[in-house]
């Protein structure tokens, strides 16, 4: 699916009840703070020829521990409205505009393709 028809297909739904999915893997340590593994490259050419000359195959996008926390709660079964619930019981008023902070967060990591929607998924098949 291009931009403008993920665009649409988002544009008609309530961003509270659509259900994330990741694309990419990661790391946890010990305090919980999530680590996203980005690959450098996805061509086919770069990952047999370029790759076996880097010290290290992957970006890493380490996350606070919200954002680390929002990230393991993404399974594609609980929808953005669940995930801002579990992060309320979780940091109560250290999180407070919760909905507004959340939406932000997932727009960024959505802008940045880390995560799809699994209405996106869904509409694209």
């Amino acid at each position: 699916m291009n931009f403008f028809q993920r665009r649409a297909v988002l544009k008609d739904l309530n961003y509270l009840e659509v259900r994330p999915i990741r694309n990419y893997s990661q790391t946890v340590d010990e305090n919980n703070l999530v680590t996203v593994l980005i690959p450098k490259f996805k061509n086919r050419f770069a990952v047999r020829f370029v790759l076996p000359y880097l010290k290290h195959s992957f970006f890493k996008l380490k996350l606070d521990e919200f954002g680390s926390t929002a990230w393991l709660l993404i399974d594609s079964k609980r929808n953005v409205g669940d995930i801002a619930n579990e992060l309320v019981n979780k940091f109560g008023e250290r999180i407070h505009p919760v909905e507004e902070r959340l939406t932000r967060f997932f727009t960024g990591i959505y802008e940045q393709r880390l995560i799809t929607f699994l209405e996106i998924q869904e509409k694209g098949n």
